[in-house]
């Protein structure tokens, strides 16, 4: 650093250090898309969540996030003005990384769940107009990115809903799911697998010496290591867990034990679940077998899931009978004056849209089948999410470091693996310190959300976000994860879906741009005066 000017360096040291906080609001605001899903799904808690983004966030980061970072620097804005003005790019930088920093940090203090690349393209825009005018601007690659905004939801939502309605098809609906999906679990490892290690390949370029990889040799890499994958998934996995969920409860009756329920139904992920069971007296013998030839079995409608507690079983009956509600067994029916059988109103969701999302659950071989599926996944979405996002807060921090050492507005140098690895380190800390706050939003308040749609929906975003990772449109994962969430959840029910809230997250979308953009003019202005 002996050779930047000493004019220039009191801007390194404070765009390193908001750099860092802007890092940590997106942490904070962002975890929902990478984890957020498989936490209200209730395959992960918040901390082991926060223990895998960390990992992985960091990772994508470093392997990953170059790419996106050379058009924050220097593909939204035209440079070129700026020679023999470098300190006021240096100046626009700082002021781009302040602008977007306190809006995420905003956003994230009213549970808002916003682009951090719309915050950042904003401010730096928002910059640049006070700085050069219209004339900084490239209006082709903005409208590029602007287009992707619509684009990646819509993108997104069809591939994950595409998914999910195939595979709804061919397995969830099943009365016996078990024979298609552990034929089908090879396919879903291996091909997530190759994704992912195509992705590296691609988009490593001459940070991890894979640019010296020829096209043909990265595709056969990575068909290899999905191939590979789903074999031994086949081969290792497979028969385990067939011969596992055949010991399982699954042809057994319930036990009253609680500890015993729990070890069957909830010991492969983190889902817990509390039942009451309630025979009334005339049938408390009966299996749920016999209570459906009865014509009782149709009101075993009611549960409830939630992060605490045990499955509470006051009478036996036949897990053979768990439906696509993960029912176990009624409520206590009540008689009319006609002798008719009717539901204790008591047990009654209070909305349509309640009801809606209290039919919707996986049956327990499909949960117990997707957990780790869902977790491999959410690790995936971590993954691209530190490669898409971390450009949003060192692209401008790395143009301000580039600059004082080159003293050219050009930045033609690689951006350094150091400053990535900066960047990952405050995404995991925001994650781990705020990022519950979003969660909620994204993983359940929007959609109800299962451990089979969880996957798709993961899958589809993280596919969608990898994919313009790799052409260098850093778009925004918070859109794809929406996208997916609400398309996924429409496609299973038309009530799954809190349209209000979606209402409300698209217009925090659209204001994010002009609120990050203006602070950042106003502070690029005041900071004019320092020229």
């Amino acid at each position: 650093m002996s050779d930047i000017p000493d004019g220039w360096l009191w801007i390194i040291i404070v765009g390193f250090i908001i750099a860092f906080l802007l890092a940590f609001g997106i942490g904070a605001n962002d975890v929902a898309n990478s984890f957020g899903t498989s936490v209200g799904s209730k395959v992960l808690t918040l901390f082991k969540a926060c223990v895998l983004a960390t990992i992985f966030e960091i990772l994508g980061a470093v392997l990953i996030g170059y790419k996106v970072s050379d058009t924050i620097r220097k593909g939204i804005i035209d440079v070129t003005p700026y020679n023999n003005s470098e300190k006021m790019l240096m100046l626009g930088n700082l002021s781009a990384l302040t602008g977007s920093c306190i809006w995420l940090f905003l956003a994230t203090l009213l549970r808002l769940p916003v682009s951090a690349t719309h915050s950042i393209v904003g401010a730096t825009v928002g910059f640049s107009l006070v700085a050069q005018g219209t004339r900084g601007v490239g209006f082709f690659k903005l409208g590029l990115i602007v287009a992707s905004w619509f684009v990646s939801p819509l993108m997104s939502g069809l591939v994950s809903s595409g998914l999910f309605v195939l595979i709804n098809k061919i397995v969830l609906t099943k009365d016996k799911p078990l024979k298609p999906a552990l034929l089908l679990l090879p396919l879903f490892y291996g091909g997530t697998v190759l994704i992912i290690c195509l992705s590296v390949l691609l988009a490593g370029g001459e940070l991890m010496h894979f640019d010296k990889i020829p096209m043909y040799g990265k595709i056969l890499i990575s068909i290899g290591t999905g191939v590979l994958t789903g074999a031994g998934i086949r081969i290792l996995v497979v028969p385990r867990l067939q011969r596992k969920l055949m010991e399982d409860s699954m042809d057994s009756s319930c036990s009253s034990d609680r500890a015993e329920v729990n070890e069957k139904l909830c010991e492969n992920n983190d889902l817990e679940l509390n039942v009451t069971v309630e025979i009334i007296d005339d049938h408390k013998d009966k299996t749920l077998s016999d209570l459906d030839k009865d014509g009782l079995a149709e009101f075993a409608l009611d549960i409830t899931s939630t992060p605490v507690g045990r499955p509470i079983l006051t009478n036996s009956c036949t897990p053979s009978t768990i439906n696509s509600t993960v029912a176990l067994c009624a409520s206590t029916p009540e008689k009319d004056d006609k002798d008719n059988i009717v539901l204790n109103e008591d047990h009654l969701p209070p909305d349509t849209r309640e009801r809606s999302r209290a039919a919707i659950a996986d049956k327990p071989v499909i949960i117990y089948l997707f957990t780790f599926l869902q977790i491999l996944t959410a690790i995936f979405g971590a993954f691209a999410h530190g490669g898409n996002d971390v450009s949003n807060a060192i692209g401008p921090v790395v143009a301000l470091w580039q600059i004082g050492n080159e003293q050219s507005v050009q930045q033609k140098s690689a951006t350094p693996i150091w400053i990535l690895l900066y960047g990952g380190v405050g995404i995991s800390i925001g994650l781990c310190v705020l990022g519950r706050r979003v969660i909620k939003t994204m993983g359940s308040d929007l959609s109800k959300i299962t451990p089979s749609s969880g996957f798709f929906i993961e899958i589809g975003a993280a596919v969608t976000v990898l994919i313009a990772s790799n052409v260098g449109i850093p778009i925004s994962t918070t859109h794809c994860k929406v996208g997916s969430i609400v398309m996924v959840g429409r496609v299973r029910s038309k009530d799954n879906v809190d349209w209000s809230l979606f209402k409300n997250i698209f217009l925090a979308w659209i204001i994010t741009l002009p609120v990050s953009g203006g602070i950042s003019a106003l502070v690029m202005y005041l900071l004019m005066f320092t020229l």
